[in-house]
């Protein structure tokens, strides 16, 4: 029986935080610990220059989500771990990909959309105006990323269902058009997979401002817990899990018999400033080695360019063979 092989892209536009670890990170890598599967996860950075317009962030995302992912127990000898930028066959995919896709497709793209919406909102006569090719084409690059990797699965929030149904789409007509090549992409929803909320109680979100940091110390921790909004109950008044976020995010680093306790204790009259250190212990135990690891990859970038370059060097031995391929099909080849 062949492996199935499940591909998943993390974007290079910020430092990775406690929602990005419960529910992308953690999830992932316990995933790719199953040996029926063959893990591909790659930092997309060409991806993250489509938003992402200042070049240090992006340099420095990529240090820290690489060395984030290391560090939470991502295996490079079990996974394929490699930067986006590092597989020029991808590129060149891209290309060949883009010669083929339909016009209309990516008119119906969302994040297209949305910003062609966005201007007509706002009076602009031109309903293009500002909108760049990264952002209008971005599609046909994600499917060069799964479709190199000939991925069976590739696990994705329900916002970006589309563009893997995108890659089906292109693969379809690519393998229609001339030979059958791609291997047709499933999206795979996990709905058990946790949305952490906030300090606020909305989602984790850089853009919203209410994150708990991933790589602070267990002190700045503590005061990041602490800004957690909860209501003005007094130490012995009984609490429903519900009256704060803080019962979420503390469901998401406990066992089921911790989470009943925790509810107990609430139902009894806990303070709410006890269960803010109860909170932060929980997190910090868990992060405590992580943490370490973390330090150790960030102080010595060269050891995580090595890990970046061997899992290179493993992906385009691959995209070589698929690349070729394609190439042969649509008429590039060698003459005599």
């Amino acid at each position: 029986m062949s492996k199935k092989r499940v591909l998943t892209g993390v974007t290079t536009t910020g430092i990775p935080h406690l929602g990005n670890y419960v529910g992308a990170i953690r999830p992932a890598i316990r995933a790719a610990q199953n040996e029926q599967t063959e893990s591909f996860l790659f930092l997309a950075d060409y991806h993250g220059i489509i938003k992402c317009h200042d070049p240090a962030m992006i340099h420095e995302s990529t240090q820290a989500v690489a060395a984030t992912w290391l560090a939470c127990g991502l295996n490079p000898e079990r996974t394929t771990f490699y930067r986006q930028s590092d597989i020029p066959e991808i590129m060149e995919l891209n290309w060949i990909l883009t010669c083929i896709t339909a016009k209309g497709l990516m008119n119906r793209a969302h994040a297209y959309k949305a910003a062609v919406q966005e201007n007509l909102d706002k009076g602009q006569e031109d309903q293009d105006h500002q909108i760049e090719m990264g952002l209008y084409s971005y599609p046909i690059l994600m499917s060069a990323d799964i479709l190199m990797f000939k991925a069976n699965e590739v696990p994705v929030g329900r916002d970006q269902i589309q563009h893997v149904e995108m890659a089906r789409d292109i693969a379809g007509r690519f393998n229609h058009r001339f030979k059958e090549v791609f291997t047709l992409p499933e999206v795979k929803i996990d709905e058990n997979v946790e949305l952490l909320v906030g300090l606020d109680g909305r989602k984790m979100s850089k853009s919203y401002g209410n994150t708990i940091p991933l790589w602070e110390s267990d002190k700045k921790t503590q005061k990041s817990v602490n800004k957690i909004i909860t209501n003005l109950k007094e130490p012995g008044e009984p609490k429903q899990p519900d009256e704060s976020p803080l019962f979420e995010i503390y469901k998401a680093f406990a066992t089921p018999q911790e989470t009943a306790d925790f509810t107990q204790m609430l139902a009894e009259g806990l303070a709410w400033g006890e269960a803010k250190k109860l909170l932060a212990a929980k997190i910090n135990a868990e992060l405590a080695e992580p943490r370490e690891r973390y330090a150790a990859l960030t102080a010595n970038p060269a050891q995580i360019e090595e890990i970046l370059q061997a899992g290179a060097a493993k992906a385009r031995k691959e995209a070589r063979v698929l690349l070729d391929q394609v190439r042969d099909a649509v008429g590039i080849r060698a003459l005599g």
